[in-house]
């Protein structure tokens, strides 16, 4: 069964059956139960959804027939086509709009897609949101308008140049410093909308480019998902062309990775700690991120007179609290990139244009901009139980056993050490613990997550 139904919204892959795939029957079913839950909530005469999709070649199916539901409900829509995550994100405040949605499965192979449903902030619903538009899906309860009644399209192709303009707006990019320093920057943006848009980004900041795989045709060239072990000809170029840096995002461009100029990784959990770092100098304040990301971020932020919080994972949790905290700046490991100054969700584009100013204002490299953050390295492993295991309960004897350090039992139990940490979580669709660890050393780490899982089996008795 590969169709995912959660608060967050619905992801399968394409064909197969009703219920069990992301076929078009439930790609419509769903837009039904959004653009339902809409009406309901607001209570007024018409409506405006902005929708935009990723590259993927499933993309214009799902696209026709979501835009027609919702017009079949009465619903205008304002479509972007080919689009980002974060530039719907941008668009929806921009027009006006009552939500938002988004069409695509993110770093997600190109079998899958996706719907994830915006506020008309432009931000993700909330859990309790989610669960009533899960209800409406279940009960079918829907109500189409009549002829008579029918919503609009208007088409706005240009988005992604305004999301890039928007961009440039912000204080803390600084195009004209970035111009003078000459940069020389490979992308690799996974043959989707990112190979339209950071490109762009990139010349409007004076960047010379050097673009791999940014043709938007939805072919993948590799596992689209920015971890070293799908970056191998990005690195290499990267070296051959005697770059400055790479830049990698996934197909729906909320994800940023970064390549050092020797062809080394530059960590996606260090995206967030090197924009932190600069936004920091200029705004200081406060940062989030999730309890699965690195402790560099909680470094700098010290280091620069501000608190650290973590929240959940999950971005919606993340936005939650950077709210709550008043944060200049936060995220999540992964290579999510918020900065409330232009929206709150996960965006490249922001951050390419933070990390080149920053860059612009540094006489270094970027593999020595890396050596110079804290050092920590990460494991993330997991271990399968039986199903009739109690998985809370075995979390509860965990963090019992630990009481005398640092505990959160925010989301799991993470439980902070000296000099490591390690994040325990249970999954929600399969009878799994999740294990994250993270140290000075990659041994250190990778030895703290064994000893984690021998200690999760003698609970289990397994």
């Amino acid at each position: 069964m590969t169709l995912i139904k959660s608060i967050s919204g619905i992801r399968g892959t394409i064909g197969g059956k009703v219920g069990d795939n992301l076929t078009p029957i439930d790609a419509v079913k769903f837009a039904s139960a959004y653009g339902t839950f809409l009406k309901n909530q607001l209570n007024k005469d018409k409506l405006k959804v902005v929708i935009g999709r990723d590259a993927r070649i499933s993309g214009p199916m799902i696209h026709n027939l979501v835009v027609n539901t919702l017009i079949g409900l009465g619903i205008d829509v304002i479509d972007l086509g080919l689009s980002t995550t974060p530039t719907v994100e941008v668009a929806v405040p921009l027009e006006h709009a009552d939500g938002g949605i988004i069409l695509t499965a993110s770093h997600n192979p190109k079998q899958w897609n996706a719907l994830k449903l915006l506020n008309a902030k432009g931000e993700f619903l909330s859990g309790a949101e989610g669960a009533v538009i899960l209800e409406i899906a279940e009960k079918d309860a829907f109500d189409f308008a009549d002829v008579d009644a029918l919503g609009t399209i208007t088409a706005k192709d240009n988005y992604m140049d305004i999301h890039i303009d928007e961009v440039l707006k912000l204080a803390l990019v600084d195009a004209e410093a970035v111009k003078k320093r000459n940069f020389k920057v490979v992308v690799d943006a996974v043959n989707s909308s990112g190979g339209i848009v950071i490109p762009a980004l990139l010349r409007k900041m004076g960047v010379e480019v050097v673009e791999l795989y940014c043709e938007p045709n939805g072919h993948f060239p590799h596992n689209p998902e920015p971890l070293k072990e799908h970056l191998g000809d990005i690195c290499a170029l990267v070296k051959q062309e005697k770059a400055d840096f790479g830049i990698v995002v996934d197909p729906d461009v909320d994800r940023l990775a970064f390549i050092s100029n020797d062809g080394e990784m530059f960590g996606e959990e260090y995206t967030l700690v090197a924009v932190a770092d600069y936004v920091l100098s200029k705004t200081p304040g406060n940062t989030v991120s999730n309890l699965s990301s690195s402790r560099a971020l909680r470094d700098i932020t010290e280091k620069h007179k501000g608190s650290y919080s973590a929240s959940a994972v999950g971005e919606v949790n993340v936005v939650e609290l950077m709210k709550a905290t008043h944060a200049v700046i936060g995220g999540e490991g992964n290579g999510g990139i918020i900065y409330p100054e232009i929206h709150y969700g996960r965006d490249s584009l922001v951050g390419v244009a933070l990390f080149l100013t920053h860059l612009a204002n540094m006489e270094m490299t970027v593999a020595e901009l890396r050596a110079s953050y804290p050092q920590y390295y990460m494991s993330k492993n997991k271990i399968e139980l039986t199903p009739k295991l109690n998985v809370d309960m075995i979390l509860e004897l965990i963090a019992e056993n630990y009481k005398n350090q640092e505990v959160s039992t925010v989301d799991g139990v993470k439980i902070d050490f000296e000099d490591c940490w390690v994040h325990l979580r249970k999954s929600n669709t399969e009878p799994i613990i999740r294990i994250y660890t993270e140290a000075p050393t990659q041994v250190d780490a990778d030895g703290l997550a064994m000893r984690m899982m021998e200690e999760l089996r003698v609970i289990a008795g397994i």
